[in-house]
């Protein structure tokens, strides 16, 4: 019997283990889980593997990958994943026919936990906030410079508040219809005369000297979003010392290549209610137009699913062009593998209580104060909690201040726990829509002539009948990034020929809608292979056709 989990908490490693072992051994048909590495401090980094085991190995499948948790408090992601997991085996049982076609033909790689000793951290019944690794960098000994540079929970309520200062030239006072939301003292609704605050997040400080109160880099500031090969680089915060330095990404970009079936791939963030498309780094006129257009129709199914806009990372989200955010896990997968990649970024608190979507720039100029009174009056609903009304404590560097405002964990961050579920449930069936724009490599046709004597022609027709072209993207198409089809032929002796054939790379149905509405397919999807065998009547002859990516199709023919 499984654990109960109802996709409404946020699970611990321990716990989350369990349920994907009960998981695997109550669907064995279906579900199987391995390791593919080791964390900085020493746990198992788990991949589920997802597909109806009946009709064919898992690598012999087009396949879609999805990651989740690579940076700490972002653990909405990690219940995101979880629920997929869920979605196929009960879709599987249930009959969904999406889902049952997606898992025949077919896999599905999940990894949930990219970073388990962060969220672990984030998750303690003390949390302590990092952005991701535990590792110490770029200080290795972990060195704590003067100042406030650790976000955690100093009296052991189990959150992470507002820390309040009394400061004649602070720059916030109370809003005054709500005193748990604090406000720049120059807008238009901050009383004249009233108590000015400085502000800090909840935290303890480092060889206070009275006056100033620094806050240098976190002695653990190492961000591995940044930390992956394509477009890497120093002045990116928190890249790490080089690419694939930290053990959870080497592990991650390696089981990745180890898999060249993988044709998309997505990887589970917050928060925004937004999906992400490359590049983090160029602007949208430097990529195949077709690839863009490619992915622009994928994910106008995620708007329809679930509300979430699409957009460019460079273009929409990039504040300043001259400092690019680099070494991201979605630019890798499509810069490197030539593979449709996404960072979907889950929950908009703002649009929860407004209706409103959050602006683009949020991650840089935060919400506006008419926004953020609408996030906690609806919170008060929703997620009791998560704003604080203020309280006395005395803080152990700082003495007497107070606490209070909001619980970003809770409410900002992470969906609150009464809407988790139904945040992350439209992206489960988002992700079968993805798998199903794959590939699919068939063999449909299979006939031999007779020549006279021990002598045969041998034809074998394969086809893409898939969506995607065998390629996937026009950046891999150019740069050969994937190798072509191929059919090889046994049970009978070539003559003249080789037993293997290269047969190049096959169109997809995509390849009509670029046709200029022509209404004229030809063969781009198909290819046809031909042998003179010599064998006896009665043999029987096998060919086996293998696309990295688009599967692996096999038949077989009696020479009569």
């Amino acid at each position: 019997m499984a654990v109960a989990y109802a996709f409404d908490r946020f699970l611990k490693y321990q716990e989350m283990t369990e349920w994907l072992q009960n998981i695997a051994s109550e669907h064995p048909n279906l579900v199987s889980m391995s390791s593919y590495g080791t964390s900085h401090e020493g746990r198992t980094l788990w991949l589920v593997t997802i597909t109806d085991s009946s009709t064919g190995a898992a690598e012999h499948k087009p396949a879609h990958w999805v990651d989740a948790n690579i940076h700490a408090v972002e653990v909405t992601g990690g219940v995101a994943a979880l629920h997929l997991i869920h979605h196929l085996v009960d879709g599987y049982a249930s009959g969904d026919t999406d889902v049952v076609e997606a898992l025949r033909t077919r896999t599905f790689y999940v990894a949930p936990r990219v970073n388990p000793d962060g969220v672990e951290a984030a998750l303690g019944d003390k949390p302590h906030f990092v952005r991701s690794s535990m590792r110490p960098w770029p200080w290795t000994d972990g060195h704590r410079w003067p100042g406030l540079l650790t976000y955690e929970d100093i009296d052991g309520d189990g959150r992470v508040l507002t820390m309040r200062l009394r400061d004649e030239h602070g720059a916030w006072v109370e809003h005054p219809s709500d005193a748990r939301v604090m406000i720049p003292v120059e807008h238009a609704d901050a009383p004249r005369g009233a108590q000015r605050y400085r502000l800090l997040s909840e935290g303890s400080l480092a060889d206070y000297d009275g006056f100033t109160i620094p806050q240098p880099r976190n002695p653990r500031g190492l961000d591995m979003n940044r930390n992956f090969p394509a477009g890497w680089d120093t002045s990116t915060t928190g890249a790490g010392d080089h690419p694939l330095s930290e053990p959870e990404i080497d592990a991650l970009v390696r089981a990745i290549t180890a898999r060249p079936n993988i044709c998309g791939y997505n990887a589970y963030h917050t928060s925004g209610g937004i999906l992400l498309r490359p590049s983090s780094t160029k602007s949208d006129s430097s990529l195949p137009p077709e690839d863009l257009w490619v992915y622009n129709e994928i994910g106008r199914a995620c708007t329809e699913l679930s509300t979430y806009p699409v957009y460019s990372v460079y273009e929409s989200f990039t504040w300043d062009k001259s400092h690019v955010m680099s070494g991201a896990a979605d630019d890798w997968v499509y810069d490197h593998l030539g593979l449709v990649g996404w960072t979907t970024e889950f929950w908009d608190a703002i649009a929860a209580a407004t209706n409103e979507r959050s602006s683009t720039h949020i991650w840089y100029v935060g919400p506006t104060v008419e926004q953020e009174l609408a996030v906690a009056k609806w919170s008060d609903t929703h997620a009791p909690g998560s704003y604080v009304p203020w309280y006395s404590f005395n803080h152990p560097q700082l003495g007497n201040i107070e606490l209070g405002g909001t619980d970003a964990f809770r409410i900002w961050t992470n969906a609150p726990t009464s809407k988790l579920r139904d945040e992350v449930a439209p992206h489960s069936r988002f992700a079968v829509h993805q798998a199903l724009r794959s590939p699919r490599l068939e063999v449909l046709l299979v006939d031999a002539q007779h020549l006279g004597d021990d002598n045969w022609l041998v034809r074998v027709g394969v086809a893409n009948t898939g969506w995607l072209p065998t390629y996937i993207t026009t950046r891999a198409n150019k740069n050969n990034l994937v190798l072509p089809l191929t059919v090889e032929i046994s049970g009978a002796t070539p003559v003249g020929d080789s037993a293997r054939k290269k047969l190049g790379q096959l169109e997809g149905r995509v390849a009509l809608r670029m046709n200029g509405g022509a209404m004229s397919d030809g063969t781009g999807d198909r290819a046809l292979a031909t042998w003179t065998v010599k064998a006896t009547h009665g043999t029987v002859v096998e060919v086996v056709a293998q696309h990295p990516r688009a599967g692996r199709a096999t038949a077989s023919i009696t020479l009569s």
